[in-house]
């Protein structure tokens, strides 16, 4: 094995492992909080589902791609990169609608009494438990697809119309499918993350009205430090960018792998 190839290697565990150990430190605290007593939050739910979703999706593409990279590259049989592929579509799509009802709920709870959001801000919470039902259920239904245009590589090395993935091998459909189904694929998530950002929005736009309502107060602090809506309108533009970026749909693409 090459040093370009050792590398590549170390980087893909260290991204598994890190990504791995952070997820399920997440979700040990929320289950600790839970056994504790601790008043249970619909955000708590929603975050450890969210933790599952990433697990899945983390293990499913980080593990393979590690052995691969390791120079393991037929270890995988049809239904194991079947398998695999599909948990990963799964795990990435309830990540993303996760993250999206999150910010959804946020923005409703937070939101003034006097505002049109108003008879939601009781309701909402509730909802949290059928709407993560729903978002599995969505992405497990419109997935099954996926094992139909990814086989393992035992036996498809000379078959023209597959294209070799590495530790995988995908098919080539015809271009007519390959945009009907990469539509299909990319709606759920191009609809989650475009909630996303107008909860995003939202939430931005509320802490910007309360911060002129209280403008007055923090005259009268003398503190260098930034506002909490200011500090809280960072944060919630930093995460939802990187979210934006590391999982923003391909261009349409019936490529799996």
């Amino acid at each position: 094995m090459s040093s370009e190839d050792l590398t590549i290697a170390i980087i893909f565990l260290l991204q598994t492992t890190v990504g791995v150990l952070g997820n399920f430190s997440l979700l040990y605290c929320y289950i600790f909080f839970c056994f504790t007593g601790c008043r249970s939050r619909f955000t708590y739910l929603i975050v450890r589902h969210l933790t599952i979703a990433n697990s899945m999706a983390i293990l499913s593409k980080g593990i393979p791609h590690t052995m691969a990279a390791f120079g393991w590259k037929d270890f995988l049989s049809d239904f194991g990169c079947k398998f695999l592929m599909y948990v990963h579509r799964v795990g990435r799509g309830v990540s993303i609608g996760s993250r999206c009802l999150l910010s959804m709920l946020q923005a409703i709870t937070i939101s003034p009494g006097n505002s049109r959001w108003a008879e939601l801000k009781v309701k909402a919470p509730k909802c949290a438990g059928f709407s993560l039902v729903l978002c599995w259920v969505l992405h497990v239904l419109v997935n099954v697809i996926v094992p139909i245009y990814v086989a393992g590589k035992w036996g498809n090395k000379t078959t023209p119309n597959y294209k070799d993935d590495g530790y995988c091998s995908s098919v080539q459909p015809d271009k007519t499918v390959e945009l009907l189904h990469a539509a299909l694929l990319a709606f759920p998530d191009v609809a989650s993350l475009g909630l996303m950002l107008w909860a995003s929005g939202s939430l931005v736009s509320i802490l910007h009205r309360h911060k002129q309502q209280v403008q007055h107060l923090h005259r009268n602090n003398l503190s260098p430090r930034p506002s909490p809506e200011t500090r809280a309108t960072q944060t919630i533009l930093v995460l939802a960018s990187t979210f934006v970026t590391f999982f923003s749909p391909s261009p349409p693409s019936f490529k799996f792998l």
